[in-house]
């Protein structure tokens, strides 16, 4: 059974919308069980990894066969596609940084924090540092629309560094979901800068991620530096993190959200990833029972608000393998 090219678009915004909501909620929902932040953090490389690394060994021997001589560089040991430089930069801050600081996050604070501050957050971020790296102009439209961004974390943030005078520690999770946003960002633009593709970039920050945190985990394990519960956890939960966290929020999203890009465009992709922040909140309020604050509603609406609005007549980007600024890989 063959589907249409539209079919197949509206399949990819709806498996990429819903991987990134139950992301969100599904970290959170970890930070109750067995596992350490660091433990899923493992899990999501090593599922990832399994699925990613053989592909890359394909896809550099198939390269090399084709080009010969001329085969574009690979590094560590042929299984990641890209130049190692590149691969170092993009793993660093796209396969290790950010997994571990988001999962450090939920620990602490609640998943309609994340909802606002991970995906919420983005935007800004990948637009400041854009403007930065690249030289991208952002116009007044845009502009406004980072200003409703910044309004709508100040409000969900600032309410939890006031709550820790008294005792708190939900702002430590705000400061985490805020560096991983920030994180994600920088591998967003450097991704683009370098117009690496966002298959061959996925598989990259796999391998680095893999080849760097496995041994390094296993080592401050070792040497009791750092807490391990895998031991002590049911392997159903280890499983689930390894097919969730690596395939699904790794793999199926990245493929998924390449489809939706290349049949909506990256104007319309954004407006529908806009969807995120608040699906991701009422999913917190449904299924883990976090209570919805005005202030959270008030800035999950100036946040959603503000990715609307920055992409309001926006001219798309012209066509190539880059990866664009808004791929937000949970």
């Amino acid at each position: 059974m063959r589907f249409s090219p539209r079919a197949i678009g509206l399949l990819a915004a709806i498996v990429t919308v819903t991987l990134w909501t139950a992301f969100v909620v599904v970290a959170r929902a970890s930070a109750h069980r067995t596992l350490t932040p660091l433990d899923i953090a493992l899990l999501r490389i090593t599922g990832a990894s399994l699925v990613l690394l053989p592909w890359g060994w394909w896809m550099v021997r198939r390269r090399a066969a084709a080009l010969g001589t001329a085969a574009p560089p690979s590094s560590l040991a042929g299984i990641s596609p890209l130049p190692l430089r590149t691969t170092a930069l993009l793993g660093t801050f796209g396969g290790l940084l950010y997994a571990m600081l988001a999962y450090s996050g939920f620990f602490h604070a609640p998943a309609t924090h994340a909802a606002v501050l991970m995906p919420g957050s983005l935007p800004l971020w990948t637009a400041l540092l854009a403007a930065v790296l690249l030289r991208d102009h952002i116009t007044p439209l845009r502009a406004a629309g980072l200003a409703l961004i910044v309004a709508g974390d100040l409000l969900v943030g600032g309410h939890s560094l006031l709550a820790a005078f008294s005792g708190g520690d939900v702002w430590k999770g705000d400061v985490l979901f805020m560096l991983a946003a920030s994180s994600w960002a920088v591998y967003s633009v450097q991704a683009r800068r370098h117009a690496v593709d966002a298959v061959q970039a996925t598989i990259a920050i796999t391998a680095f991620a893999c080849l760097v945190y496995l041994p390094g985990y296993a080592l401050l394990v070792g040497l009791g530096a750092v807490a391990s519960r895998l031991a002590v956890a049911p392997w159903s939960e280890i499983v689930f993190h390894m097919v969730f966290q690596g395939v699904g929020s790794v793999v199926i999203s990245g493929i998924t959200f390449t489809r939706m890009i290349q049949h909506f465009g990256p104007v319309r992709s954004t407006m529908i990833t806009a969807l995120v922040p608040g699906l991701s909140a009422m999913g917190a309020v449904v299924f883990l029972n976090e209570p919805l604050h005005w202030n959270l509603v008030a800035g999950l609406l100036l946040v959603t608000g503000g990715i609307l609005l920055g992409v309001l007549r926006r001219q798309p980007a012209p066509a190539g393998p880059a990866v664009l600024p808004g791929r937000t890989t949970p």
